[in-house]
């Protein structure tokens, strides 16, 4: 007689348990075990509960090879999903085994798990293996499809209705929960408040929303968003602050002369020399000139693509010194400076802030890394089974992200969704997207590179490219330990044929098989896979948090993050009063719309900190010892940030690990 101990563990997750019948069948590579029934009422709410079974046998089952859970077709009790997180199989040879499983069972289905050490495809000798890997990818390809969103841009996965997500990716019971709860509040507030298309009395009757109480930085933000040291604060530490970069020459098409800018500059200094001395920066919108805008009351709806100029002072401050509203000069696009009339200069910087605005939710956002991130996940699905070392080492970073896509394109972007609210309608989304996704390539997603491009590697007092720059290191770290555990030489990477696919996918799906991108279509070395794992780890949390995190704290001030404004940019000087912005300023209902979005998309709900693995997917020692590692690399980045926001007057905390999600999962 040979026994085999089984302790199969019901997930931490809400209405894990079930009152149906359990089966478990072990198949070895001499014979498979009799189904073993592992019914017991302690399965009901038990979350995390962990029941011992035994499997007996007449005879060993050899090596074990895989682990049969199913559920019966036939129970009369009523219908409860059940969601197994693993099962640790005890041999008679005293070998401990883990079957990871993590997913929902459903009445009459079953699930065939791998245990043991992660392996690649060429190190599975057994017929049975292959066979399974086989169909496993065969049943992932054909559940994950993917279907084009528009032409020129990233596929997508080919599931318009939130509703019909497989449970495999959907949210948990309490996410979805928390999201339905969050949305009618959201709602509830807005038809209370009645807002309607009329411009705003005052500055003061903005701060009514509720939901400022729960952010502390957004009263500074209403305090202090006309000031120009913090309008250049922003840039460096905002919720967009990847498009800031050094300026060494002035673009042909912004015609500053030393005599303007002079009075803003060091004593005795000049434009010439402070370029040359590193302290003159740039943000161009060209990205945006010509998008096509909605038709509003007959008339196009407004949205420029300026130019703005800020300048490092003497006490490290970044102030902005010249502002042009539109690409092209002329006479009625005038370069705007500090020294013009308070209401102009305002203004300037609100045209300024309302195409950043759209770049941080269209680019910064959705497109990168939204939709970079739904790439990484399909392509995984479709191509890594659960016992490849990347698909365990990846999974926890696409947690929910498939389904908070497909959210987002059912809710914000699209015909009739919120944004088109916005400036911009559905056919210049699209091309702002197209734009986006033509100038995004392989240096521009890999931060280091990204940030030596823009040449900011020195401007002070910027606590997002410090702690993004550690993070990248650490995450590289543990990387590059986890892929040379399982990788030793260039020749297995070669030789791996599941991840040549992968990479493949992401190079023709994601990227439309753009060469000039510079992202891999094949890997051939240890160090390239290195790299691009980290680079995909970066984007789907660290490069997610840098939005997410600050997107309502900076946004939902309405001057400081409009999706909307009603009037054209000024022509001429000194013509602007405080009392024409708040009537160029979003109106009302639009400005609701805005505001309830932002807070409903930056609640934090079923949350998983970036170096957390509450699923335990890797059986070896040295792995998990990986992990610890990375979490202690993480866990000191997080009391060194804790100790330099203890001395700043506005703390920089959206890049502290413990505030950064392990996946885009909102």
């Amino acid at each position: 007689m040979a026994e085999y101990t089984l302790e199969v563990t019901t997930g931490s997750v809400l209405h894990a348990g079930t009152f149906d019948n359990l089966f478990v069948t072990l198949i070895g590579t001499e014979r498979q075990s009799e189904p073993t029934q592992l019914t017991s009422l302690e399965w009901d709410e038990k979350h995390g509960n962990v029941g011992t079974y035994s499997v007996t046998t007449l005879f060993s089952l050899g090596c074990l090879l895989l682990l049969k859970l199913e559920k019966d077709p036939f129970h009369e009790s009523p219908e409860r999903d059940w969601f197994c997180s693993k099962v640790v199989v005890t041999t008679p040879e005293e070998d401990e085994i883990l079957f990871p499983c993590h997913r929902w069972l459903s009445r009459g289905e079953f699930v065939l798990l791998r245990g043991g050490r992660a392996t690649k495809a060429f190190e599975d000798l057994h017929p049975r293996l292959l066979e399974q890997r086989k169909k496993e990818l065969l049943q992932q390809k054909l559940t994950y499809v993917w279907a084009e969103y528009a032409d020129g841009m990233s596929y997508v996965l080919n599931i318009p209705n939130p509703r019909a997500v497989p449970a495999e990716i959907s949210y948990s019971p309490s996410k979805a929960f928390q999201f339905k709860s969050l949305r009618q509040n959201a709602r509830s507030v807005l038809k209370l408040k009645a807002l309607t298309d009329e411009p705003w009395e005052s500055f003061e009757a903005m701060k009514e929303f509720p939901w400022f109480k729960d952010s502390p930085l957004l009263d500074y933000v209403s305090q202090h968003w006309q000031d120009d040291d913090f309008f250049g604060y922003q840039f460096l530490n905002g919720a967009n602050p990847h498009l800031i970069r050094r300026c060494s020459t002035l673009p042909s098409n912004f015609p500053i002369t030393e005599e303007m800018v002079k009075p803003f500059l060091a004593n005795g200094s000049s434009l010439t020399a402070e370029m040359e001395k590193g302290n003159i920066f740039i943000i161009d919108y060209k990205i945006m000139d010509g998008l096509p805008t909605r038709v509003i009351d007959g008339k196009l709806a407004v949205l420029t693509a300026p130019l703005c100029l800020l300048y490092l002072n003497t006490e490290k401050k970044l102030q902005p010194i010249a502002i042009q509203l539109h690409q092209q000069p002329s006479e009625e696009n005038p370069i705007f400076l500090p020294t013009d009339l308070m209401s102009d200069w305002l203004l300037a910087k609100i045209f300024v802030k309302h195409a950043d605005t759209f770049h941080v939710q269209l680019l910064t956002h959705l497109l990168n890394p939204h939709l970079l991130a739904e790439t990484f996940a399909m392509a995984t699905l479709r191509n890594l089974p659960m016992i490849h070392p990347l698909h365990k080492l990846l999974i926890p970073h696409h947690r929910f992200t498939l389904h908070t896509n497909i959210f987002a394109r059912a809710l914000l972007y699209g015909p009739g969704r919120i944004l088109t609210n916005t400036s911009l309608d559905v056919d210049g989304q699209i091309e702002f997207f197209r734009r986006g996704f033509a100038q995004t390539n392989y240096s521009s997603l890999c931060l280091p590179e990204n940030i030596a491009v823009r040449g900011v590697e020195s401007i002070p007092n910027f606590h997002y490219r410090d702690d993004a720059l550690r993070l990248w290191r650490i995450i590289n770290s543990f990387v590059k330990a986890v892929v040379a555990y399982y990788y030793p030489s260039d020749s297995e990477v070669a030789a791996d044929s599941e991840l040549q696919e992968w990479i493949n996918e992401i190079f023709y799906y994601g990227f439309q098989g753009n060469g000039d991108s510079g992202i891999p279509s094949s890997f051939q070395t240890v160090e390239g896979l290195i790299k691009f794992v980290t680079m995909v780890i970066y984007t789907t949390s660290v490069q997610h948090a840098v939005i997410g995190n600050a997107q309502f704290d900076f946004l939902a001030w309405i001057p400081n993050g409009p999706l909307m404004l009603n009037r054209a940019p000024p022509t001429t000087k000194g013509q602007s009063s405080m009392e024409a912005i708040l009537a160029t300023l979003t109106y009302k209902r639009v400005s609701g719309l805005s505001v309830s979005t932002l807070w409903l998309i930056s609640r934090k709900s079923d949350f998983t900190p970036l170096g957390s693995y509450p699923e335990q997917r890797f059986d070896e020692p040295a792995a998990l010892q990986m992990i610890k590692d990375f979490q202690a690399e993480l866990s000191s980045l997080s009391a060194d940030i804790s100790k330099r926001n203890s001395e700043l007057e506005l703390p920089y905390n959206y890049l502290n690990p413990e505030q950064i999600e392990n996946s885009v999962a909102n």
